[in-house]
């Protein structure tokens, strides 16, 4: 659903040109009264589709292969699979044909067209790259990678959400602490991350080239710094990035 919003927030789509498919009905209504088209069958959706994007859970892909190998048309459609830690080779083998596949990694940021977006290809022509290129730049940014880096993506785009939203939360929590209503910490939080994230993408700075900025002899700044590494700040969000990258890589296997 953040993809749909998002391609249909962006203006490069509208509902009536995307169809979405659920495994029930029961909840679909509220889908339906937004204009996308919902139905249960996936080899139908398939079959009428320009562009197919494989959304669904690592455990679930083989079923949904299965299911839709048959009403693939190599020639004809692209596949774009955001299905964590799947190569593309397994889809191809799964398949049992050479469908053009392109790998996607973005994060739920798509539906205010702020994700980052991770890609690479296997059997997809440059036009089809520049498609989905341009699909994703109308919701954030996207970058091409190597396929062997997508499950480090995952940690770092798709999973990265979580882990900077716990961080302005955590930010927000120390604001109530120390005097903010918890509304309020939140907003200031959220607003102050942004703030930062932009002076990096828009100056193409280090991020300690900023902090420099900010932190003065015997300051109040470099004190909470200096606090916060003491109790393992950074070595926290490695390790966590590496083991959600480790676990990405293995999803599929399971």
């Amino acid at each position: 659903m953040a993809l749909a919003d998002g391609l249909v927030k962006s203006g490069t789509c509208t509902p009536a040109d995307i169809t979405l498919t659920r495994r029930n009905l029961h909840a679909a209504s509220a889908i339906q009264e937004k204009g996308f088209t919902v139905t249960t069958n996936n080899k139908d959706a398939v079959s009428a589709a320009d562009v197919v994007f494989l959304c669904v859970l690592p455990q679930q892909l083989n079923g949904v292969l299965d299911e839709i190998k048959g009403s693939l048309r190599a020639e004809h459609q692209l596949l774009i699979s955001v299905v964590t830690g799947v190569h593309t080779k397994d889809i191809r083998d799964r398949l049992e044909n050479d469908v053009r596949i392109i790998r996607a990694m973005p994060n739920t940021a798509l539906r205010v067209n702020a994700s980052m977006t991770c890609l690479s290809a296997a059997n997809a022509t440059p036009e089809d790259m520049q498609l989905v290129q341009n699909l994703f730049n109308s919701m954030g940014n996207s970058i091409v990678i190597n396929e062997e880096m997508m499950s480090a993506a995952t940690a770092l785009c798709a999973c990265g959400i979580a882990f900077f939203l716990r961080s302005i939360r955590a930010a927000a929590q120390g604001g109530v602490e120390i005097g903010f209503h918890a509304h309020d910490a939140i907003a200031i939080a959220a607003q102050t991350a942004h703030g930062a994230a932009q002076l990096l993408l828009q100056n193409k700075t280090h991020p300690e080239e900023e902090i420099d900025k900010v932190t003065s002899p015997k300051g109040c700044t470099i004190a909470g710094l200096n606090e916060m590494e003491h109790q393992g700040l950074s070595s926290a969000m490695i390790k966590g990035i590496k083991l959600s990258a480790n676990i990405a890589n293995e999803l599929y296997k399971r």
